[in-house]
């Protein structure tokens, strides 16, 4: 059974009780790392100059404290695996309604490589950010 490096379990501590939950629970079943979770005012000032954030701080959901967004991508990483990202993020996202549907999460999740919602892939021209999970309100 996979499991979280030491690195993704420090980054998946400083997220949302409900991003901890979810992500405890795909790890058993789909080797993933998370990449990022709280952002500092320096780090998404970062994100924002090189294109990886289209929001300034404090604005982005990394920028709460706990972070309302988590990054994590199917381990090993490989950003040319389109169908992998793809798989990944319907798997996150069934997890995420099943565990909502049994009370252990009470928020639903906004995926990143379908900011226009479940079942439609990003096409609207913003960030294709398939690693990203958040919170929505």
């Amino acid at each position: 059974m996979p499991s979280f490096s030491k690195n993704s379990l420090e980054h998946l501590a400083t997220c949302h009780p409900d991003l901890q939950t979810l992500f405890n629970e795909v790890i058993k079943y789909f080797d993933c790392t998370v990449t990022e979770g709280f952002r500092d005012k320096a780090a998404q000032d970062e994100a924002y100059a090189t294109g990886h954030s289209k929001v300034k701080w404090p604005n982005g959901k990394h920028n709460h404290n706990p972070s309302l967004a988590a990054d994590v991508y199917p381990y090993p990483i490989d950003f040319n695996n389109t169908k992998l990202a793809l798989w990944f993020g319907g798997f996150v996202q069934g997890m995420a309604i099943m565990l909502k549907e049994q009370g252990k999460i009470t928020h639903d999740i906004r995926w990143g490589g379908a900011w226009n919602g479940l079942g439609k892939l990003n096409t609207s021209g913003m960030l294709d950010d398939t690693g990203h999970f958040e919170i929505q309100a």
